[in-house]
């Protein structure tokens, strides 16, 4: 997720709104796990009328919080999503959904951990090693980086080459043992295991092998490049495991 409070946009949450969410957070606490769910696509739906970014801040029953830099996001599925690499490469490529659904599929538990301070423990992903794409791809000698960007039109991130190339960084197609949904950033997102969440970018949409680090989104305001869990950002959150 795009995992910092949203710049202003749109029109602000109406009072009912508001404090209906504060009860159904209050409940998610207890709730059974089909009523979170619908909690969490509640609170999605919510943050994304909300320019204070309070509803992020609300608890929920899954631990997300949800984010956007955009102000409105498109919906893509298997008809119509595309994510390309291209950039320093011999042979650019672009895959369909069911394309990147037939690749040899990694999945891992990991906790994920974010940079305004929330943790979800022991979350499954499960995708494609981004080391396999770049494989595939054939990157050539002078790259050193990658830049990545969303359909959000909006979101960026960048790794090195050699972050790239750790095995506990995927190209996610599904979490928590189900398809990624939109507001988790499906049908395609990054996930960087060892990193504060804002590197795992949502509604992954381009791959661009590069010779240099070129700063994200977040970096461009302030946040560390390397954003290790525990090493950056001013932070002493203990490593995600």
């Amino acid at each position: 997720m795009n995992p910092e409070p949203p710049e202003e946009r749109g029109t602000p949450v109406g009072r009912r709104v508001f404090l209906g969410t504060l009860a159904l957070g209050a409940l998610g606490v207890v709730a059974a796990p089909p009523l979170q769910r619908g909690l969490e696509a509640f609170l999605g739906s919510a943050a994304g009328k909300d320019p204070t970014g309070l509803t992020g801040l609300l608890p929920n029953g899954g631990g997300f919080r949800y984010y956007s830099v955009a102000a409105s996001v498109p919906h893509r599925n298997a008809t119509n999503y595309r994510l390309t690499v291209d950039g320093l490469v011999d042979r650019p490529a672009t895959y369909t959904l069911d394309q990147l659904r037939a690749l040899p599929q990694t999945r891992m538990v990991k906790d994920v951990q974010c940079v305004t301070g929330w943790r979800v423990p022991d979350t499954a992903f499960e995708g494609v090693r981004l080391s396999d794409l770049l494989d595939a791809a054939g990157v050539r000698a002078e790259a050193g980086a990658l830049r990545f960007t969303c359909f959000d039109g909006t979101y960026t991130e960048s790794l090195t080459l050699d972050q790239a190339r750790r095995a506990d960084v995927l190209v996610a197609l599904r979490m928590q043992d189900k398809d990624l949904g939109h507001d988790h950033g499906g049908p395609v997102r990054l996930y960087v295991a060892p990193m504060y969440f804002y590197k795992s970018a949502k509604w992954l949409s381009g791959i661009t092998v590069t010779k240099d680090v070129k700063p994200g989104y977040w970096e461009d305001r302030g946040y560390d490049v390397d954003a290790w869990v525990g090493r950056s950002n001013g932070r002493d959150d203990e490593p995600t495991s």
